[in-house]
């Protein structure tokens, strides 16, 4: 059932006419009529009764016109509604973000977010496994590296981010540090596992070095904190791991030596996905990231 016969049913019974409801709805009267032969059929029952000089409504068309505009009033106020939504910092917004970055220093970030907009509610998923934007309850994501699907809208966070090799002073003290990429073959490093691959091919330049170690996981976070607690060298985005670089918790190694980019994208599944509280929040991150870069 189409809502533009309603409409035309509408009409035609405001104005007694069904050339009258063509006019004011900018149709001929031929489509008008089919239009209210499409609706009789769909319904099983006539709804006017017309002869050459009078239309009227049967009783069944007066019942059902009394459904017809309820239902195009409310029709009409979600419309309203949606545009209202569009234009305000409000409803739900529902995000995906990796573990580490999310966890630790996005989250935060987010609380700060909701303060200024109270009327927004927060729907949050917590994952490095990449969410399914079409199928999955998710409006958006933040993600590193730009997405494989080319009909995502991926819009840059922060694009000169990088991995950085890193590994706790005390793993330091009884190992030593890597002189060189190749020689990362000699120590036990922290991979991270997504999907069905593991991580192990690490990135220097135009090089991959094959490296390997006793962990594997497929949540970011465990890998920092394994090589927190001194278990091995681990291959970050140095986002992730800023605050621990700063406060000495980890020690860069191999900063001669160029590494993978990791760039921070907010992703998602098409324009239309751009409210004014995701536009906002984009905004509102791309300036932490900044900050927390000086």
């Amino acid at each position: 059932m189409r809502t533009d016969d309603l409409n035309v049913l509408v009409y035609v019974a405001e104005h007694g006419s069904l050339s009258a409801a063509a006019r004011e709805l900018a149709i001929t009267p031929a489509v008008a009529s089919v239009a209210i032969k499409r609706l009789e059929d769909a319904l099983g029952t006539r709804l006017l009764v017309r002869s050459t000089r009078s239309l009227r409504l049967t009783p069944a068309g007066a019942h059902y016109l009394v459904h017809a505009k309820t239902a195009l009033s409310a029709l009409a106020e979600g419309e309203k509604e949606l545009h209202r939504e569009r234009q305000e910092i409000a409803g739900e917004l529902s995000l995906s973000m990796p573990s580490d970055l999310g966890r630790n220093v996005l989250l935060g970030w987010l609380d700060r977010f909701m303060a200024l907009h109270p009327q927004l509610r927060l729907r949050l998923r917590v994952s490095d496994r990449v969410s399914d934007l079409f199928r999955q309850p998710v409006e958006i994501a933040l993600r590193y590296g730009v997405p494989e699907d080319s009909s995502l809208v991926a819009l840059p966070l922060k694009s000169d981010n990088h991995r950085v090799v890193c590994a706790a002073p005390s793993y330091i003290a009884r190992h030593g540090e890597p002189a060189t990429p190749e020689a990362l073959c000699q120590h036990n490093c922290l991979c991270f596992n997504l999907g069905e691959r593991v991580h192990n091919q690490w990135q220097f330049g135009s090089e991959r070095i094959s490296v390997q170690g006793n962990r594997v996981s497929d949540d970011a976070e465990c890998v920092r904190r394994w090589a927190l607690a001194g278990e091995g060298i681990a291959y970050k985005s140095r986002l992730d791991v800023q605050a621990d670089l700063e406060a000495g918790r980890l020690v860069a190694l191999l900063a001669s030596f160029s590494t993978e980019p990791a760039p921070l994208y907010l992703v998602c599944p098409h324009r239309l996905s751009l409210t004014p509280a995701v536009v906002a929040l984009k905004d509102f991150l791309i300036e932490r990231l900044q900050e927390n870069a000086k």
